[in-house]
């Protein structure tokens, strides 16, 4: 088997290392954290198809490798945005919390708002942003948390869509990602 992906996304290319994340599946990690030209080139990318999406107040993302997407796209919408965290801190007062299985971590997380950032996105249309959408559940447990917060999620936007997990059908990405069978 080829240990490497070749992906070709925004004109740039990138050699993706395939890594197994179950007994059966093989993915090929996609990592922008630390690629800024893939972040930028990817976040113009996004906004050019987020056009059809009007009245985003705000943007929040899972905690940590879709940060600096989201924050791209934040300073190319002009709104503010919310990292919904994967843990309870000590700073947080009443966090708002939800379960999250994902298939690139080993052990059940959690999503975590807390009330400060509850406030924040109170009566405001939101979208989600995320590196990689795989089998949603990580979007699900955002909205699950987000639902909590009186906020209305209005759209979701991902880089990359893995094959054979979450539909896309409500998802804003620039393309498919394959997976690997094993």
């Amino acid at each position: 088997m080829n240990e490497h992906y070749e992906l070709n996304i925004c004109g740039l290319r990138r050699s993706l290392k395939k890594v197994q994340v179950a007994p059966n599946l093989v993915i090929a990690s996609f990592v922008m954290l630390g690629d800024t030209q893939m972040i930028e080139k990817c976040a113009d990318a996004l906004i050019e198809k987020m056009k059809v999406i009007s009245g985003i107040d705000m943007l929040v993302c899972p905690e940590a490798k879709g940060i600096p997407l989201t924050h791209a796209l934040a300073v190319r919408l002009g709104v503010d945005y919310v990292v919904a965290r994967k843990s309870v801190k000590g700073y947080m007062e009443n966090p708002i919390t939800s379960e999250v299985k994902s298939i690139t971590t080993t052990e059940k997380q959690i999503i975590v708002i807390d009330e400060t950032d509850a406030a924040k996105l109170k009566g405001k249309s939101v979208c989600v942003v995320d590196d990689v959408v795989s089998t949603g559940g990580s979007l699900r447990s955002v909205e699950d948390v987000l639902a909590k917060t009186g906020c209305n999620v209005i759209s979701k936007v991902a880089v990359l869509l893995e094959e054979g997990g979450y539909s896309g059908e409500d998802l804003i990405y620039l393309q498919k990602l394959p997976v690997f069978p094993v």
